[in-house]
């Protein structure tokens, strides 16, 4: 779906100041159709095409009020006929009402037809589409929302709204819904609806909200004022307790450029911080847990090097020896998780301390041969990334074994992992002796193969393959393919 500055683009003859005034408009007009209970379409003329014919650049519906658009009209070009109220309020840069029918179902519905100033040109026209209900009594809520919405009307006229400057609009950001306050140029309270009431009663206020001042209800006065002195939007979050907070957005209203008062939108976030704060209790808590397990880990490795220095027999002591690097290569991602965020470690993270340790561990010191890692390597969940670092460790220490068995080299073993949008390559290969063409993974059954086969195939579901490496060097490849995105 084309943006609102591709249709600018596209269709009308809008410079780049006046596309990012329109972007901030829509980006911040959510109130305006709540309080209007109208559905708004921002309009500008189709001047590209050299006809009288107007584009819709953007829409919004009220969550106040059933729409009277079930379609979607971004995108839409017609003549101008078919959006009344367009033409006078573009060609006089005053707001325009009237009343219309709206189809399909003829519903009769007010326009109110707002031009769109920007830097002294007009840039486009918000019309508003409001059903007429017909013998219906407005609530003092509907009236108070209603003449709200007129005066940033006003200002859209006066091309003071939108702000030039104000935070990003989030999910948590105070709508209409959430508890409405208008208040005069002294910040007290003109009008309360009954959530914002709720709202400002958790902050401990119980008596009446309407003539008081904001700071009497438990805001914080200077943040107030200091909207109203800069003339721009403030957020202010009340906490009272642990278990109440308030988030209010504050909106100074402005006539010819001075302001007459504010709207307040207000929220209860009081379950939201609560959550937050679980959240990271819960975070510290799965990462002291990760540190743990990595201690425990080394502790395991501690004792199982004591135990191998009692044992005289060379085999068990080989055996002491990978058991050691097999949990040392579990301990790693461990050791990851401890010190990041989440559940997923980026795997080159894990296969680097991995190539080291093989550097130091799995041969001589005066050895010859060269350990290199390369290519980048992609986040995943530790329970994958923990079966892939035991895997890395066997290929590394069957390389050591099989491609270079004088142990000395000279010669060079990498590690490279390499990604596609679906799966994960993880390559071990050397210049060491090699193996034939033949070579059948299934006929080999040393313990390092069968470890390895097992954790792909039953706990990865990938693929292993091992053969010849090419060029004048030989060697032998080591190829491990896991996917990262789950079949559809």
């Amino acid at each position: 779906m084309a943006t609102l500055s591709d249709l600018a683009r596209r269709h009308t003859t809008l410079g780049a100041a006046g596309r990012a005034h329109l972007r901030r408009l829509v980006g911040s007009w959510s109130p305006l159709a709540d309080l209007g209970f109208a559905d708004l379409l921002v309009c500008a003329p189709a001047a590209h095409d050299g006809s009288d014919n107007v584009v819709v650049l953007s829409q919004i519906r009220p969550t106040t009020a059933p729409t009277l658009f079930v379609e979607d009209l971004i995108g839409t070009v017609a003549d101008q006929s078919g959006f009344q109220g367009f033409q006078p309020a573009y060609e006089t840069g005053r707001i325009v009402e009237m009343e219309t029918l709206v189809e399909p179902d003829g519903r009769r519905a007010s326009i109110l037809a707002v031009p769109v100033n920007h830097e002294g040109r007009r840039a486009a026209v918000v019309l508003a589409y409001r059903r007429v209900r017909d013998s219906y009594a407005q609530s003092e809520l509907e009236q108070a929302y209603y003449a709200v919405f007129r005066r940033l009307a006003r200002m859209i006229v006066d091309g003071t709204f939108p702000f030039p400057f104000e935070g990003a609009i989030t999910e948590e950001t105070p709508r209409v819904g959430d508890g409405t306050m208008v208040l005069d140029r002294d910040s007290r309270v003109d009008y309360s609806s009954p959530n914002a009431i709720s709202a400002i009663h958790r902050l401990g206020y119980n008596g009446r909200i309407v003539g008081r001042k904001v700071e009497d209800l438990g805001f914080d006065g200077d943040v107030v004022a200091g909207a109203y002195r800069l003339r721009v939007p403030v957020i202010d979050e009340i906490q009272r307790s642990e278990s109440v907070t308030i988030l209010a957005r504050i909106l100074p209203l402005l006539e010819r450029s001075q302001v007459t008062g504010a709207l307040v939108l207000i929220r209860d976030v009081s379950e939201l911080r609560r959550r937050d704060r679980l959240l990271v209790s819960m975070d510290t808590t799965i990462r002291e847990i990760h540190h743990r397990v990595k201690n425990n880990l080394q502790t395991v490795s501690s004792l199982l090097r004591i135990q191998g220095r009692r044992l005289e027999s060379v085999e068990a002591k080989e055996a002491i020896e990978e058991a050691v690097r097999r949990i040392a290569a579990i301990a790693v991602v461990h050791e990851r998780l401890a010190a990041g965020d989440g559940d997923q470690v980026v795997f080159r993270e894990v296969v680097q301390p991995i190539v080291e340790m093989a550097r130091t561990t799995m041969v001589s010191s005066d050895s010859r041969i060269d350990f290199r890692l390369v290519g980048e390597g992609i986040a995943l969940p530790a329970s994958r990334a923990s079966s892939l670092a035991v895997v890395v460790t066997e290929l590394l220490q069957n390389a050591v074994e099989h491609g270079f068995p004088s142990g000395s080299g000279p010669g060079a073993i990498t590690v490279e992992l390499a990604t596609s949008p679906t799966d994960l390559v993880v390559r071990v290969y050397d210049n060491g002796v090699g193996v034939g063409g033949d070579f059948d993974i299934a006929e080999h059954g040393g313990l390092g193969l069968t470890i390895i086969r097992t954790i792909i195939t039953g706990e990865l579901e990938g693929d292993l393959q091992i053969f010849p490496a090419r060029g004048e060097g030989g060697g032998t490849v080591a190829q491990v393919t896991v996917r990262t995105v789950e079949e559809p």
